[in-house]
């Protein structure tokens, strides 16, 4: 029989849970990164106006961005930048769905759903990212 070292059990769930959580992250980032690039338009019309150049440009570099963050979290050598990265990821691309918002105010009900609900969303992923940053499941 093989003793137990209080707390070491604990510590295994949480790693496990962590990796899962980091491995969720990953597949919410790659899958949103490859959207980008297979289905470009919708969010094409979320890049604000007053940026310089064409909105394809923004919708690339985004999906781009989504997709490094996705293989920075799923490996574990890179998974503290990666969470980090995508915490500013997620900070920065705020605005597109703040104009989202706007856009959609006098949408359809359901639409206007989606584009309010994405608002406040934004704020848990930043903690997930930050939380897979520190090697810990996002809520516990």
């Amino acid at each position: 029989m093989v003793p137990v070292i209080p707390g070491t059990v604990r510590r295994l769930r949480g790693a496990a849970s962590g990796r899962r959580s980091a491995l969720l992250l990953s597949g919410l980032l790659a899958a949103a990164g490859t959207l980008h690039f297979v289905r470009p338009e919708p969010f094409d019309a979320l890049v604000p106006r007053v940026l310089p150049g064409g909105p394809r440009l923004y919708t690339q570099l985004s999906g781009a961005a989504e997709l490094a963050c996705a293989a920075a979290v799923a490996l574990p050598r890179t998974r503290r930048l990666g969470g980090l990265a995508a915490a500013g990821l997620f900070a920065v691309v705020y605005p597109a769905n703040v104009k989202m918002a706007y856009d959609w105010r006098r949408a359809s009900p359901a639409r206007r759903a989606v584009a309010y609900g994405r608002l406040p969303l934004q704020a848990p992923l930043v903690g997930w990212a930050l939380a897979v940053r520190r090697g810990g499941a996002a809520a516990r």
